[in-house]
């Protein structure tokens, strides 16, 4: 993408100087091994820096090209792809989840209790509910209730040996924690909706994704794996310390004194899973990038669905895209689950594949309506402003994105360098 000064854009060179002095913050203070930003506005990028290592026992910088797991920022990409086949007339937003999978049309829902407690779903499973976490499905890593225990039992979040669709008849037999349409419990809906993309493209998810959206976007380096050639530019995944914060609303007055420094590694670069093609393709959470890479993702949802002559979607399927989807106009809080880390829950609405803004009072956050966003486990995050014509990207890989309150300080410091 293009690069502009600044202020040819509305946005202050001094005041950006503040955001690249977070940028720096986050790695001396020993919260972030290393990281990328980038701030793009009016379709050109203004700001895009590093800061500290990919990889702290090879002393590795990291850098502009450094491919990361981007984990749960995945699900935009697995929602683009499933509207791009609605667009072709494939599916219905409406349509039942058992029209195409069978397996979940005897799927129960639990009602309390143990797991022989459950009766029929009222009305069946839809589409346009797996698009917005409201489908009754969960994870298992919630550590809540019975039904996330038999995710665990089975296998379900990290089964990686099992194909989609044999990964998505052994889900159905798991109890739903909610009537769909009830609820918002973030899940691996999206992994069933990228089952989905299978059945209706004919092809298998890796497939689409690299003839119909990485490849006509030039993501060259966005896949489910990170090739062997390529092994030098991956990232380590770290976690903190176990004297750090975990979950801090704000970070220690002094990081080197109120914790012990210093992070954990969680998977090495040199050594990691990534560089095997998986059998487990997951659309909600298995894709690696470069901060190059998302940017031109995003540029093309900012643009109303095209980058330069590759059209994905169009300009009204985005913008329906960014509408809140919830019933009755609710936001998260109001549907149940304290929202797991991604993103706020009071004044926050949720749309097709991502949280979107709807009242930023609530949320206590400087942005605008209609502002939409997501993040992964490993305290990757972006947003769209379309209010603004402006998006970021911020790429790390510290695990879980509970950590440190990255986001909302990020948030903060971007809108704080706007002139108009």
């Amino acid at each position: 993408m293009e690069r502009t000064k600044p202020e040819s854009v509305g946005i202050s060179s001094a005041r950006l100087k503040q955001v690249a002095a977070w940028l720096q913050t986050q790695v001396s203070s020993e919260r972030l091994a290393g990281a990328s930003l980038a701030i793009a506005r009016r379709g050109r990028i203004v700001f895009q820096e590093t800061a500290g290592l990919s990889d702290q026992a090879s002393g590795q910088a990291f850098a502009g090209d450094t491919i990361v797991r981007i984990f749960s920022m995945t699900k935009p990409i697995t929602t683009v792809a499933a509207m791009m086949l609605y667009e072709r007339g494939c599916f219905q937003l409406d349509h039942p989840v058992a029209r195409y999978i069978p397996a979940f049309e005897q799927t129960q829902v639990w009602l309390g209790g143990d797991l022989t407690n459950t009766a029929p779903q009222a009305t069946r499973m839809t589409v346009r509910q797996l698009m917005t976490h409201t489908s009754g499905l969960t994870y298992g890593f919630m550590n809540q209730n019975v039904v996330d225990e038999d995710y665990r039992a089975r296998g379900l979040d990290q089964n990686k040996e099992t194909c989609l669709a044999d990964w998505v008849d052994q889900l159905a037999a798991v109890p739903l924690l909610c009537q769909p349409g009830t609820e918002w419990h973030y899940s691996v809906a999206t992994d069933v909706l990228g089952r989905l993309v299978e059945i209706w493209s004919g092809q298998s998810l890796a497939d689409f994704f690299e003839q119909e959206i990485f490849g006509p976007l030039g993501m060259i380096d966005t896949g489910f794996s990170v090739p062997a050639d390529q092994a030098h530019r991956f990232s380590s995944l770290y976690r903190p310390s176990s004297g750090a914060v975990m979950g801090a609303k704000s970070p220690p007055a002094n990081p080197l004194k109120d914790r012990d420094p210093g992070l954990l590694l969680l998977d090495p670069m040199a050594t990691s899973p990534y560089f095997k093609t998986p059998k487990f393709q997951s659309g909600g959470g298995g894709l690696v990038a470069t901060i190059d890479d998302y940017c031109r993702f995003c540029q093309m949802l900012m643009n109303g669905g095209i980058l330069d002559k590759a059209r994905l979607l169009s300009p009204k399927t985005i913008d329906y895209m960014r509408l809140n989807q919830l019933p009755n106009g609710a936001d998260l809080a109001a549907m149940g689950q304290a929202v797991w880390s991604e993103t706020n829950y009071e004044g926050i609405g949720f749309g097709i594949g991502w949280a979107v803004v709807i009242d930023p009072v609530k949320a206590n956050i400087v942005a605008s309506v209609g502002e939409h966003h997501w993040g992964g486990a490993a305290s990757t995050f972006f947003w769209l402003d379309p209010k603004e014509d402006l998006f970021v990207v911020f790429l790390t890989q510290l695990l879980p994105s509970s950590t440190y309150p990255l986001r909302r300080e990020l948030r903060a410091q971007v809108y704080q360098a706007l002139l108009d």
